[in-house]
C-alpha cells in the first residue's frame, strides 16, 4: 500500500491549505483514513478521521477550522484547513487502515508552515 500526501506549503496566519492523500496498491473498497501531524520536538498527534461510512471526527484543536473528506473513486482523502494558526505548523501525515485486515499504513508526510 502506498500513500502519497501533497498540498503542504507556507501560508500566513488565517490562510488556507488543502492537503491530499492518494492511496494505491493492495487496497479494496473504502478504507478508514485519518490525518495526523507532528510538530518539531513534539509527539505525533491525531487531527481527523473519516470512517468507511463517511463519519468524521476531529481533534478539539482543529474542530470548526479543518474539514476531512474523501473521493472514493480516487481513493483519496483531503484535509481542508482554514483559519490556520502558527500552532498548526507541523508535518502532516495521512494514515489508512486496510478494511479487511486492519493493517495500518502511513504516508510520507507533507510540511505545513504557518507564519505569524
Amino acid at each position: 500500500v502506498q500513500l502519497q500526501a501533497s498540498g503542504g506549503g507556507l501560508v500566513q496566519t488565517g490562510g488556507s491549505l488543502r492537503l491530499s492523500c492518494a492511496a494505491s496498491g493492495s487496497i479494496f473498497g473504502i478504507n478508514r483514513m485519518a490525518w495526523y501531524r507532528q510538530a518539531t520536538g513534539k509527539q505525533r498527534e491525531w487531527v481527523a478521521t473519516i470512517t468507511n461510512d463517511g463519519v468524521t471526527n476531529y481533534a478539539d484543536s482543529v474542530k470548526g477550522r479543518f474539514t476531512i473528506s474523501r473521493d472514493n473513486a480516487k481513493n483519496t482523502v483531503y484535509l481542508q484547513m482554514n483559519g490556520l494558526k502558527p500552532e498548526d505548523t507541523a508535518v502532516y501525515y495521512c494514515k489508512l487502515w486496510r478494511n479487511w485486515d486492519a493493517l495500518a499504513y502511513w504516508g510520507q508526510g507533507t510540511q505545513v508552515t504557518v507564519s505569524s
